[in-house]
């Protein structure tokens, strides 16, 4: 039985008792399979989000991204994103979709995101729902792309950075393709916010692989910081 705080369960179980699918989803389930403490909870979710509202009236709820289907639930104190299942639609900006669409397959919503092992779900009436072998890849310490890794990183170019950022963190190695694919496309944060590359580099920098990640990607980390990289004999395509 997977740990998770009983308030992030009560959220998951009040969706089920309304006849609906509602797994965790994404960074709880990792963090939880890797014994590690869980800063975020978020749940996806059959329930349409104008559904979700009702469900929860009695609580304080943010329409934090009610156009794309996530709301947060905010239960005795602990903050809970519940998304509705959706795929995402092209991404004309380098960073979100231009539109989306509610479905009702699990499967299709986890295969709309970055790496595998944040594409994992789980409920305790349901069980473990892993169709992209995440929890396999997170025993093996393994960061791999759901589905083709160039089409990920091109989707959303913050994607490149936290590939590197859960590097850094976690000590894991990055998968051939999804390596090559991440050195590639490395222009694709040009399309980020200084904003967003500040934040995910921070916490780049506090994982303890930090320094691994960054003399093993010079040629991406100095796409925006230009100091890292060597002056004399570098080739940045490598």
């Amino acid at each position: 039985m997977l740990d998770f705080d009983v308030r992030a369960l009560a959220v998951l179980d009040c969706l089920e008792s309304c006849g609906y699918q509602a797994f965790l989803v994404g960074g709880c389930v990792r963090d939880s399979l890797r014994n590690v403490e869980i800063h975020d909870y978020d749940i996806t979710t059959s329930a349409l989000p104008q559904q979700i509202l009702k469900f929860f009236s009695d609580y304080p709820v943010v329409e934090t991204g009610i156009r794309h289907g996530t709301v947060t639930v905010l239960w005795e104190g602990l903050p809970v994103e519940v998304t509705t299942y959706r795929v995402d639609g092209e991404y004309a900006d380098g960073r979100h979709p231009d539109e989306v669409r509610f479905t009702p397959s699990l499967e299709e919503d986890l295969a709309r995101r970055d790496f595998t092992i944040n594409a994992m779900a789980f409920s305790p009436s349901r069980g473990f729902y892993d169709p992209f072998g995440g929890r396999e890849d997170l025993s093996r310490e393994i960061l791999r792309c759901v589905g083709e890794p160039r089409r990920r990183f091109s989707e959303d170019g913050l994607r490149i950075l936290r590939g590197l950022r859960f590097a850094a963190v976690t000590g894991f190695t990055l998968e051939k393709e999804t390596r090559r694919a991440l050195i590639d496309l490395r222009d694709g944060l040009r399309k980020v916010s200084a904003e967003r590359i500040r934040e995910e580099f921070v916490k780049l920098l506090c994982g303890k692989n930090a320094a691994a990640v960054l003399r093993e990607f010079p040629q991406v980390i100095g796409g925006f910081l230009p100091e890292i990289l060597p002056t004399v004999g570098f080739d940045q395509r490598n």
